[in-house]
């Protein structure tokens, strides 16, 4: 029997296609054509000017690969985890996940935001990056820019953007991992569940989700579950302006935590530590912040 692996078409959506494909064959000593990776044309790919929000939000980038995995069509989706909307639908949920990659984001373009002169245009469609840019440094500008990791590049190299921010670890997957200067973590806090890989299952497949159990890495699994459990008690989703990283500490969480304005003129933040199996309190935590956050926040959630 085969695996049929849902992906989107993407060069780097098929590279991390590739690499469940092959840490599950990996896991379970399976014949190199055990998994087969079927790709999925999603409306995220195929409109590609459109800022997201306009698009239907939530949904852009795994609409059409839950529907295939849902209908039978395959068996499992594999998915950047920083694009899945924190609530899945009914009769589908996250299986597994692939150890978790560096979360930091990189600067395209210049060694570092106080490099780039008052009036620079940084091309990104994250709310959470245009928040954080403008709230470091308000004399920048940012506009659109949306694409694969190499088309976001040559934007910036043929002079359309001064500069533009990439997750580092999607330029390591693609071998590109020599591009760019890294953010700090006390710099720009990133996405939530950015670096991480994970994997869909229908919730009745009970023998898929236990051949994932296999691949799962059980601590990246828990530290993004806090972060998405954040963003889920924001009634938010991966296109708003939020960022959440969980590191773990033993059996213990510290979950650190930023809600921003659109113009990043606004920002709270918040850190605490939890159980690493806790999924209520980043809930809590986030509605605690929502009821004391300023209009230009509160608009922007829920």
């Amino acid at each position: 029997m085969t695996l049929r692996l849902g992906t989107r078409g993407s060069p780097l959506a098929l590279k991390q296609a590739e690499m469940v494909r092959d840490a599950l064959i990996a896991a379970h000593g399976w014949d190199s054509g055990a998994v087969e990776i079927v790709t999925i044309s999603t409306k995220g790919d195929r409109d590609r000017v459109r800022p997201l929000t306009e698009m239907g939000g939530k949904a852009v980038w795994t609409k059409e690969l839950d529907r295939a995995l849902l209908a039978g069509e395959t068996d499992i989706s594999v998915h950047s985890m920083k694009d899945v909307e924190s609530i899945r639908p009914e009769g589908l949920g996250i299986a597994a996940m692939l150890e978790r990659a560096d979360v930091r984001d990189k600067l395209i373009g210049a060694a570092s935001l106080d490099d780039l002169p008052d009036g620079a245009v940084i091309g990104t469609a994250s709310p959470r990056r245009v928040a954080q840019v403008k709230g470091l440094r308000p004399g920048l500008r940012t506009d659109l820019l949306r694409g694969n990791i190499a088309t976001r590049i040559a934007a910036v190299e043929n002079g359309k953007f001064d500069a533009t921010l990439l997750a580092s670890a999607g330029l390591d997957r693609m071998d590109q991992g020599h591009v760019g200067h890294h953010v700090e973590l006390d710099v720009m806090l990133p996405a939530p569940a950015q670096g991480a890989i994970g994997i869909d299952a229908r919730s009745d497949d009970a023998a898929t989700r236990a051949a994932l159990a296999a691949i799962n890495h059980v601590d990246t699994f828990d530290c993004v579950m806090a972060e998405r459990a954040f963003v889920a008690g924001l009634n938010g989703d991966c296109h708003s302006p939020v960022a959440a990283l969980a590191q773990l500490d033993g059996d213990h969480l510290h979950l650190s935590v930023e809600i921003y304005s659109e113009d990043g003129s606004d920002r709270l933040q918040d850190k605490i530590s939890l159980d690493r199996s806790d999924t209520e309190t980043p809930k809590q935590l986030a509605r605690d912040m929502l009821a004391a956050a300023p209009d230009s926040i509160k608009k922007l959630f829920g």
